[in-house]
């Protein structure tokens, strides 16, 4: 059988993520894109001979290739996505799918004249204790489901130089504007998955706390440390979930409740899960507490245990690949309306927490009505790689900044 062909646009992440797709014999990597010689370079090394290497995107696109991989900076995939569905070209995509509204309606409407396959490349629901959480959910003993949690909260070492020379290296990157709303797919969609619910409404808040050492190395704009999010979604439940947190220790945390029974994995205890019923509900032959490790289950094991993120990233690329000989489209929440969904709710929750808390409706970008609502809202709060500034701020406290001191530690940390 004729192997697919892929192409990486970013030599960072996209690396990683092609080195899981190379494990597959129906797979093959054919070039690679980045603007950075030195990234590009250092990325061909990694993926062996035969990939070509391109410094420009569009000569990248006439390479023949069946699909491409969109791991460029975080808020930049929407434009290129496009480009890739002109040509029939299918698309894997790291979160989030579009970081401006008027992006998100342009993407859909794009993809809509296309034939391409479009996924999200979402592994968090691919993490062992995520794919429990599925099984026993799909399973119905929990009942009607009312309420879920998932919390992403990665605090770093602000002093960690290896940290921001390869992930936060120059002052304009989009992790010094990102709001703590923004990166959220890592906390919603395993919920999303487990529960096939869908946001609909939001409200948010956000905690401020900037840095107090004078002499922390950071150029970063977002001085708060966590934003919490509600949704009231499309089946009457409700969500409370966190964008990029960073409080207490490093955790990845997700709970399920139904009228029935509850699941989740304990913070701190790896990919163990507890699953609780009330006495009066537990499925018989069940114990009304179970704290268990979780299964793979999978003939892949060998593979996915040594992927990165838990498992989730060969997980997330073999449905990629499997969607791509089926000819279908990802399901919820992999779809490219699920993440337009999910990347409104990162937009619309930082625009709540500006304002206190107010209240959003999330679009449904299905609807041409919702589409023409949003079609020219551009706001954003990162710079460009084409030079355009923010338009729109990145914190909760509009005015922060961090201090020259600050900024020239940062600049010392890089080494420049």
């Amino acid at each position: 059988m004729e192997k697919i062909k892929i192409g990486v646009f970013g030599a960072g992440r996209g690396v990683a993520i092609a080195r899981n797709l190379k494990l597959m014999e129906s797979c093959e990597i054919v070039a690679l894109c980045d603007f950075h010689e030195g990234r590009r370079e250092n990325g061909l090394k990694r993926l062996g001979e035969g990939v070509v290497g391109y410094d420009n995107f569009d000569a990248f696109l006439e390479h023949d290739m069946d699909a491409v991989i969109l791991a460029n900076y975080f808020h930049e995939h929407a434009p290129y996505a496009i480009k890739c569905f002109e040509k029939g070209i299918h698309v894997y995509s790291e979160c989030i799918s579009n970081s401006t509204m008027a992006e998100g309606v342009e993407l859909i409407r794009a993809f809509e004249k296309s034939n391409s396959i479009y996924m999200l490349a979402e592994n968090y629901p691919n993490m062992i204790f995520n794919r429990e959480m599925k099984r026993i959910c799909d399973g119905g003993t929990l009942g009607r489901i009312l309420y879920a949690e998932g919390e992403y909260n990665h605090p770093g070492d602000p002093a960690d130089a290896s940290f921001k020379k390869t992930y936060n290296y120059f002052e304009q990157h989009w992790r010094n504007y990102c709001p703590r709303t923004y990166y959220v797919t890592h906390s919603l969609a395993p919920i999303m998955w487990a529960t096939g619910a869908t946001p609909r409404q939001l409200s948010a808040f956000s905690v401020y706390a900037p840095p107090t050492d004078p002499d922390c190395p950071t150029a970063s704009y977002v001085a708060d440390d966590v934003s919490v999010i509600l949704t009231q979604n499309d089946d009457g439940s409700i969500f409370r979930f966190t964008g990029c947190a960073k409080f207490g220790a490093h955790h990845n945390f997700y709970r399920v409740c139904g009228t029935n029974g509850q699941i989740e994995n304990p913070r701190g205890m790896g990919g163990r899960v507890m699953l609780r019923y009330n006495e009066w509900t537990k499925p018989e032959g069940a114990c009304s507490s179970a704290l268990y490790d979780a299964n793979w289950n999978d003939p892949d094991e060998k593979f996915i245990r040594q992927s990165g993120h838990g498992g989730g990233d060969y997980l997330s690329a073999r449905l990629f690949i499997e969607c791509i000989q089926a000819g279908k489209q990802p399901e919820h929440p992999f779809d490219i309306y699920s993440a337009v969904t999910m990347s409104s709710v990162a937009i619309l929750a930082h625009r709540s927490a500006l304002d206190h808390g107010k209240s959003f409706e999330i679009p449904d970008f299905r609807q041409e009505e919702a589409r023409k609502q949003y079609e020219n809202d551009r706001l954003t709060p990162f710079y460009g790689t084409d030079g355009s500034e923010p338009n729109f701020p990145c914190c909760s406290h509009p005015d922060y900044k961090p201090t020259a001191q600050q900024i020239a530690k940062y600049h010392e940390v890089l080494g420049d």
